[in-house]
């Protein structure tokens, strides 16, 4: 997180973060996402432990890390930062919402250590890139993100490796069943990307984009700290199959970038021809 805000102008920042964009994203990301894949769910006849967990997931924030992700891919970080916070701070509101529609159980929220996550995560690198643009020369700083950027791709993709421990327990007391939720999980993942694509598609393709893979990651570890136990039995194997296909996203949007840039070119140039 911090890595990334030293490349942000701070000031742009929360501008972004208090525009209505930002926090209508915000609904999109819990909310819109909640209503297909609860729908689907229940469609299909869900169990009760799978509903509360895959709605769990929609109701869950960005990564900290999709900022880092958007700017490999070759966009502008600084929306994907604030439509991470905007979702971040709304994740306990559809949260609640969403226990107390799929839960038949009492639950509470530990909002407590949330609000210290927020603190660590997201207050306190905001505050520190502050002060390290006020204070560093702005050439030099220039030279020096460019190098922690490289180190901020390779810290983004070996955090999947911390939890996927309860799939594995899954995989080898029900491989069936686990191969299952690792097809559903790639599902709910291309859910999650194509609404972003499909509700930004009209903005442009890079904000459409930068929607879909915002959309895409989720900040499942946050969810959990906050909700515990009351996310039912089948939330931490869900989210283990999750890892897979969320850090595939970037591989695969970059891939279809390149593809669409080659297409347009040789377009070009068959244009050119004929004229």
């Amino acid at each position: 997180m911090l890595f990334t805000l030293i490349g942000i102008n701070q000031r742009a920042l929360v501008q972004a973060i208090f525009n209505r964009a930002a926090w209508l994203y915000a609904l999109a990301h819990g909310g819109v996402t909640t209503l297909f894949v609860s729908s689907i769910a229940l469609l299909f006849g869900a169990s009760t432990e799978l509903l509360m967990a895959a709605t769990a997931v929609c109701a869950t924030g960005s990564l900290f890390a999709t900022p880092a992700i958007v700017r490999s891919v070759g966009f502008d970080p600084l929306v994907a930062m604030a439509y991470t916070i905007s979702s971040t701070l709304m994740m306990p509101v559809i949260l609640y919402i969403n226990l107390a529609v799929f839960s038949g159980d009492e639950f509470s929220l530990d909002l407590q250590s949330y609000c210290l996550r927020l603190i660590i995560f997201i207050l306190g690198p905001m505050v520190i890139a502050s002060l390290i643009h006020k204070y560093a020369p702005q050439k030099h700083l220039s030279r020096i993100h460019g190098k922690l950027a490289q180190f901020t791709i390779l810290l983004v993709f070996s955090f999947p490796f911390g939890l996927t421990g309860q799939y594995r327990m899954l995989w080898n007391d029900d491989r069936s069943f686990a191969i299952s939720m690792f097809f559903m999980a790639f599902a709910i993942c291309v859910l999650f990307f194509m609404i972003g694509l499909a509700l930004y598609w009209r903005k442009g393709r890079e904000a459409a984009y930068v929607a879909a893979i915002t959309s895409g990651n989720r900040n499942v570890l946050l969810t959990y700290s906050v909700a515990g136990a009351f996310l039912g039995p089948l939330y931490l194997p869900l989210v283990g199959a999750l890892q897979f296909p969320i850090f595939l996203q970037p591989i695969m949007v970059k891939f279809l970038l390149r593809r669409r840039n080659i297409k347009g070119q040789r377009v070009e140039v068959n244009k050119r021809k004929t004229e």
